[in-house]
């Protein structure tokens, strides 16, 4: 069931959206070389602690994995794109980072991740993280009242395509409201002018992910949650949480 939500809910789920806003900021300013991933994400853990936020990620066990997140936030390093459990590796030069948070505020959720490079960036790092945000601005202008689910996910897998880079459908965006994950899935590819027509009032998380390679294979670690391509190609995620309006696309969550 997709729900559509007030025009005051969605103001509470902007609150949430600028917790998550403030504490990818802050991982992006405290991210160095030397730096464990498990320190930042204690840089976020402060950030939503000082918002009287709650972590939608620690403790969260969805089917395919072992045991429950530990962290606040997924700390995906070069080849791994999703999913990474914040532990006491450290940062090296030239690492490309993928972090993804989600928080609620007195029950709303909201959800966004960004890629960046840490150190010495390489040419191919940036670029793909440039494809990677393009996909998303495409992906959320094309979520306009009256389209279909569909344009926004054929947007999305147009940028992709065009640039060849590794696309998988399995997972994507996502609604979100009382809960980090609502109907429907929003895989970043599809056709267009099919599936939900959108109105006022849904909100979702529109997450592109990409690898460098064209393969779209992944495989997951030992740890249960660490998604990475099975080639070794590096990857790139961005992910904004979006309210469809009257006035077309808001972003809940911008930095």
């Amino acid at each position: 069931m997709v729900e559509l939500k007030t025009a005051a809910e969605i103001e509470q789920m902007r609150t949430a959206g600028q917790v998550v806003a403030a504490a990818l900021t802050a991982v992006k300013k405290e991210a160095a070389v030397g730096v464990s991933l498990r320190e930042l994400d204690e840089v976020a853990r402060d950030v939503l602690r000082t918002a009287g936020a709650v972590s939608l990620f620690e403790g969260y066990q969805p089917g395919f994995a072992t045991s429950p997140f530990s962290g606040v936030i997924c700390t995906s390093v070069n080849d791994a794109v999703l999913h990474g459990l914040p532990s006491d590796v450290r940062l090296a030069d030239g690492d490309l980072l993928n972090v993804d948070c989600g928080a609620s505020v007195e029950g709303w959720c909201a959800d966004s991740a960004m890629s960046f490079v840490v150190g010495t960036p390489r040419a191919e790092d940036l670029e793909l993280i440039a494809t990677t945000e393009k996909a998303l601005a495409a992906g959320i202008a094309a979520a306009v009242p009256g389209g279909r689910l569909g344009d926004v996910g054929a947007a999305i897998g147009a940028v992709g395509h065009a640039a060849g880079v590794g696309t998988n459908l399995d997972f994507g965006g996502h609604g979100i409201g009382r809960r980090m994950h609502e109907d429907p899935h929003i895989p970043n590819g599809g056709q267009p002018g099919r599936g939900l027509k959108l109105r006022p009032g849904h909100v979702i998380a529109i997450e592109p992910w990409f690898w460098q390679g064209p393969g779209t294979v992944y495989v997951i670690d030992e740890d249960g949650w660490t998604l990475r391509s099975a080639d070794h190609t590096r990857g790139a995620h961005a992910e904004h949480t979006v309210a469809i309006t009257d006035h077309g696309p808001e972003i809940l969550t911008a930095r």
